[in-house]
């Protein structure tokens, strides 16, 4: 895949997007619709994404293993390096959200594979994402939404929508319950989303996956964070992928039979085994917000052989908004 997108391309795949909801229960959502209240919820920023807006771009080296090789015949477990593009960001569509806040990490990749296939992936510092369907995640978008006049959500309407929707409130208290990470490089992104593994025979094993920085995670004390200030961890990641310590241990949890796995706000039970896949190791990071992430939409459901998607209706939702939102920061003139 091109690590910039013509126009032309850009509508190819909108239509490719439009193609993959036609089928499915979420084509009742419409896309620019949702996009819409992503820029009223969060603030609308020209050329800069609508979700994890403050960002930056990196290259990284992708190897597999055995235990990889075992669970998929995906080229991604061959145990040659593959070439990786990286990119880390702060939730939201805020490019100036402040560092220290108790908030989401993302860890978005694309795995640029033999034969010109191409695995995307969005990971997130959180084991459960925000809303189980994208019904869901447009209601609480419009809930808390910031009225006209007050300037401020409507307190009745999101209270509204938190009492009929308790399952999206797990995230926000997760984050509540953790410190501040001390960097990009030292904080578990979790996959969220169940994915099959497919072997030579066809056999599939289910699971759910989370990068695990090698030599555990880090964080800082309330007060460390305030003294960091709102703008530190892109130079922090600059400095620890100079001194070649950032890596991650991609690791699968797996699923058993009966496992809920058509829904990204409930984790699998913390007593399923986890196996090791391979290992990701971060080279070089952008000297500022220019890069080849600039144009990648970093879409969860452009897959290799040998790794399918489940049922759970927010990864089939992701493409349409996601090439909306990519062809107004063309528009705008794209930035990091």
């Amino acid at each position: 895949m091109n690590n910039a997108l013509s126009m032309p391309a850009w509508m190819t795949v909108v239509a490719c997007a439009a193609a993959t909801l036609g089928s499915s229960a979420s084509a009742q959502v419409d896309p620019t619709r949702m996009v819409d209240a992503f820029e009223r919820a969060g603030g609308k920023f020209e050329g800069f994404r609508r979700s994890g807006a403050k960002g930056v771009c990196a290259t990284a080296e992708f190897v597999g293993n055995a235990q990889g090789r075992e669970l998929s015949v995906s080229s991604a477990f061959s145990g040659q390096p593959v070439p990786v593009l990286a990119r880390f960001s702060i939730g939201g569509g805020n490019p100036k959200a402040p560092d220290n806040g108790k908030s989401q990490r993302n860890m978005a990749l694309q795995f640029d594979l033999p034969g010109n296939e191409t695995w995307q992936m969005g990971n997130i510092s959180a084991p459960v994402f925000g809303a189980s369907s994208p019904e869901q995640m447009l209601a609480r978008l419009e809930a808390v939404a910031p009225d006209p006049e007050t300037k401020k959500p409507n307190p009745e309407k999101v209270k509204a929508f938190n009492d009929a929707n308790p399952d999206t409130l797990l995230q926000g208290k997760y984050f509540a319950s953790q410190p501040v990470p001390a960097s990009f490089g030292k904080v578990n992104y979790w996959g969220v989303h169940a994915f099959a593994f497919v072997d030579a025979r066809g056999k599939k094993q289910f699971g759910k996956w989370i990068f695990e920085p090698v030599g555990g995670t880090q964080s800082l004390t309330d007060e460390e964070a305030q003294a960091k200030g709102a703008d530190f961890l892109h130079a922090d990641l600059r400095q620890r992928v100079a001194a070649g310590v950032v890596a991650f241990d991609f690791n699968l949890q797996l699923a058993q039979p009966d496992d809920k796995l058509d829904s990204a706000v409930i984790p699998l039970p913390q007593d399923r085994k986890k196996v090791t896949l391979g290992r990701l190791t971060i080279k070089s990071v952008a000297a500022d917000s220019t890069g080849p992430c600039v144009a990648i939409n970093f879409n969860p459901m452009v897959l290799p052989k040998g790794v399918e998607p489940s049922s759970d209706p927010m990864l089939a939702a992701r493409a349409a908004p996601y090439a909306v939102s990519l062809g107004r920061r063309l528009g705008e003139g794209p930035k990091q």
